[in-house]
């Protein structure tokens, strides 16, 4: 999903492969570079509730109102989260957080349980400047942002002048009764600091995340998970620990399982191979051999994990035209090399379309599977279109990329760039098809994006955006791409720091990621207002929602940030 195809593939490769563990050790400390912020700070230690939607720098004291009380609302099977603050002029050992059950006035309860907290790491982000393009870390403003997410540690500590946020939230039960609760969080920091929550929950309720409609699409990447967790690419331990991640991205809603049927689809862009989920042989006797069974072992496993949309195959137009087989005659790997479209790619691919549509028939898959382009040119595209329908007329086909009137009636899944839009007939007429459209942002805009120096409430923004252009969802290049230390440093070769990924080693969540959730908890919410709206005959309040929704526009970003966009229409959905 990079536009990067000009630059020298040395550029884009990582010169070592070192292992990158999560780790429990206590959270790394600021580089102190501003300690006059904290003269006239108090000596004592401060605790509040702050902005859930807003980056906290680690070495300047926040400048907010102190509070403890946390109000919120939110439907039956909705999380809502904020954040909390601890800053000190001295140094804290061994903070811990606790929660109580939350407990409305008729004496119903939500266990503690729904209530979790995660303190804060921050990590090494960057600037967009001129976004995609490989960059010398000296030639950007680096800084550390709070942006990964703790949840395994219990307790931390805290340098003398210093801030440490913890993220808190609360999973509503979609078996809760309406009311409002009350609760209480205490930090241990020094002394024990009590902060009440209030939280109203909405007699409405949203479907388990199963059921949500919103298209996500964020890309799979298994030898990074192999790498990081020091496993063995493809053994039951690895396996084992990817299906942690799958299932962590399954509860956000993810449809399409990204599967390669080539080697390095994209060129070798990130950290970590890339390796084909099938074998290809050319035999002796010049005939095609296919080997599925790590396909159908990788597949069968992610739809176990409750990622069971379309299985999008990368890829028959790849960043670097070179399929590598192994050829029986030679005894070795050799790289086929000629052009989309020429009679000899034809003659090359037209072989394995034929097996792989049985195979996937017999499988009762085929109904289910896509071949997946990215970034591909318009004439590319004809070719492959072209060769895939003479195998098979039923033959889906997914495009992440520009709009082209000429094969949209031909792309089942449709993803364009951020700045373009469907024109609103052919948005109609692809619904009535059945047919998936949706956006995607890369290193190429500023905004809205997901980096790790993004305003949080961009990822929320897109939830909104996409109900109000009609869209079905979003698509991003990478859920966990990492480079070569995540935990510390989300900087990477040609691309706006965090670029690559969306949740940590661990699996570990990030600020982005839980906006991401709550974007697509907003959309599903404005679905089902349409839809009880449109039913019931509340034209006041339909007519108040998509008033709303039109001043959704990207332009908008660039003078109104998110957070200030989204705000202040969340009301429209908890009343």
């Amino acid at each position: 999903m990079k536009r990067l195809a000009i630059l020298p593939i040395a550029l884009l490769l990582a010169t070592a492969a070192t292992t990158q563990q999560p780790t429990s050790s206590p959270l790394p400390a600021a580089n102190r570079q501003n300690s006059t912020g904290w003269q006239g700070q108090p000596a004592a230690v401060q605790v509040s509730f702050a902005s859930g939607s807003q980056r906290y720098a680690q070495d300047t004291p926040p400048t907010i109102e102190v509070s403890n009380q946390w109000s919120a609302a939110g439907w039956k099977g909705e999380k809502v989260h904020t954040q909390l603050l601890i800053w000190s002029t001295t140094p804290v050992t061994d903070i811990r957080v606790e929660t109580s059950d939350l407990v409305s006035q008729p004496g119903s309860r939500i266990s503690r349980k729904a209530v979790t907290t995660g303190f804060f790491q921050y990590v090494m982000t960057d600037e967009f400047r001129n976004g995609c393009g490989y960059r010398k870390p000296a030639d950007f403003d680096s800084s550390l942002v709070a942006d990964l997410i703790r949840t395994d540690l219990h307790t931390t500590n805290l340098p003398a002048q210093s801030v440490q946020p913890i993220w808190v939230t609360i999973a509503i039960p979609a078996s809760a009764k309406a009311g409002r609760y009350k609760g209480k969080i205490t930090v241990v920091a020094g002394q024990r600091h009590t902060l009440q929550i209030d939280l109203n929950v909405v007699n409405r309720t949203l479907p388990a995340h199963s059921e949500w409609t919103y298209q996500l699409d964020l890309w799979q990447h298994p030898a990074a998970i192999a790498r990081v967790h020091q496993l063995p690419l493809w053994s039951d331990a690895h396996f084992a620990a990817m299906k942690k991640y799958y299932t962590m991205l399954a509860s956000a809603g993810q449809k399409n399982i990204t599967a390669s049927i080539v080697n390095e689809p994209w060129g070798h862009q990130t950290f970590d191979d890339y390796p084909s989920l099938i074998q290809w042989t050319k035999k002796r006797d010049g005939q095609w051999q296919f080997d599925y069974s790590l396909f159908d072992k990788y597949i069968s496993f992610v739809r176990s994990c409750g990622i069971t949309g379309d299985i999008n195959c990368y890829s028959m137009v790849p960043w670097k035209i070179a399929f590598t087989y192994f050829d029986e005659s030679l005894g070795k790997d050799t790289v086929f090399t000629q052009a989309i479209g020429s009679d000899a790619y034809n003659a090359f691919w037209r072989p394995m379309l034929t097996d792989f549509t049985r195979h996937l028939k017999a499988r009762g898959w085929f109904q289910q599977t896509t071949i997946a382009m990215d970034e591909r040119p318009l004439p590319a595209m004809q070719a492959v279109i072209k060769l895939l329908k003479s195998v098979d007329p039923g033959w889906k086909i997914a495009l992440a990329g520009n709009y082209h009137s000429e094969i949209e009636a031909d792309i089942d899944n449709y993803c364009i760039a951020s700045g373009q839009q469907f024109p609103p007939e052919v948005l109609a007429t692809r619904k009535k098809r059945g047919q998936v459209s949706t956006w995607y942002t890369c290193c190429s805009e500023k905004y809205p994006n997901g980096f790790t120096f993004s305003p949080p409430d961009e990822h929320v923004w897109m939830g909104w955006y996409t109900a109000a252009t009609g869209m079905d969802g979003y698509l991003r290049w990478a859920y966990n791409s990492w480079p070569q230390r995540p935990m510390t440093d989300s900087r990477f070769t040609a691309w706006p720091a965090g670029d690559t990924y969306q949740v940590y080693p661990g699996p570990l969540s990030s600020i982005r990621f839980e906006k991401l959730v709550e974007g697509i908890q907003d959309y599903e919410k404005i679905q089902l207002l349409r839809k009880t709206y449109h039913q019931t005959g509340q034209t006041t309040q339909a007519n108040e929602l998509e008033a709303a929704l039109r001043t959704f526009t990207i332009d908008k970003l660039s003078t109104t940030p998110a957070a200030l966009q989204v705000a202040p229409l969340k009301a429209l959905l908890n009343r």
